[in-house]
């Protein structure tokens, strides 16, 4: 992107995204392993859709974890503690299919000059772009998120639910932003607030104070261009550990 010249989107979602809920229970299973035995290796993947949630990979651990109790305190803290956004933690069914990492392979990685691990896909570099470090439109992206996430904690926030996603595009000229030419966000909503409301809201407490001066060059906004988003999460779209890989990279 040194002498790119056009625009440039990248995209972030939140907490209560279907694929990011999953990722979120897969983290926590191996922060409980690494917890008790630092030297753990896991490969556990989460699927979910609706009211089941299925929990399966490999384990080479001493650590002891209850997956059932992790699984069911991360859909709390996302906000799924009372079915208000259509999923309740105490109710929702749990499938674990958890082993021992298979010998073959565990052989193989304990050989001294060998390792193993499955294929995957990076996307991106360090930059100077921003004090992050990370190229200005991910990381807008992300601040979106994270600002949704806080406002989601005040009682006036209450009106928004957990499954949000946020778009950004950057205008480039010769390798340098150039501007902020639109910005793509979508959050679940309470059935109670109609969607004039809610596009004002968006704008006012997620996207201003992230934004602030630069909603004045000329940046499109499309505020939830799908119209109401009453129903999301899994109860809307099926969830899986890593399909959210470009986000994270």
């Amino acid at each position: 992107m040194q002498t790119m010249t056009g625009l440039f989107t990248s995209e972030s979602v939140s907490h209560g995204h279907p694929d990011k809920i999953c990722d979120q229970i897969s983290d926590a299973i191996l922060d409980a392993c690494l917890m008790a035995d630092p030297g753990s290796r896991v490969a556990v993947e989460v699927a979910i859709k609706g009211n089941l949630l299925c929990i399966l990979g490999e384990l080479t651990t001493h650590a002891r974890i209850d997956a059932d109790a992790i699984a069911r305190q991360v859909l709390r803290d996302i906000g799924h503690a009372d079915g208000r956004w259509g999923l309740d933690a105490d109710r929702i069914r749990i499938i674990l299919e958890l082993s021992t990492q298979s010998p073959e392979i565990g052989a193989r990685v304990d050989a001294e000059d060998i390792g193993a691990g499955d294929q995957g896909l990076m996307f991106g570099y360090a930059c100077r772009e921003t004090p992050t470090l990370m190229p200005l439109p991910i990381t807008l992206s992300h601040a979106l998120m994270a600002r949704h996430w806080e406002y989601r904690q005040t009682p006036e926030g209450q009106l928004l639910g957990p499954d949000a996603k946020a778009q950004v595009t950057v205008r480039y000229a010769n390798g340098q932003p150039a501007g902020i030419a639109a910005v793509v966000l979508s959050s679940q909503h309470s059935a109670d607030i109609e969607l004039d409301r809610l596009r004002a809201l968006l704008k006012e407490e997620i996207i201003r104070p992230v934004l602030g001066d630069d909603l004045r060059h000329n940046t499109t906004l499309h505020l939830n261009p799908a119209g109401t988003f009453v129903s999301g999460g899994p109860v809307a779209d099926a969830g899986l550990t890593g399909r959210k890989i470009i986000v994270d990279t």
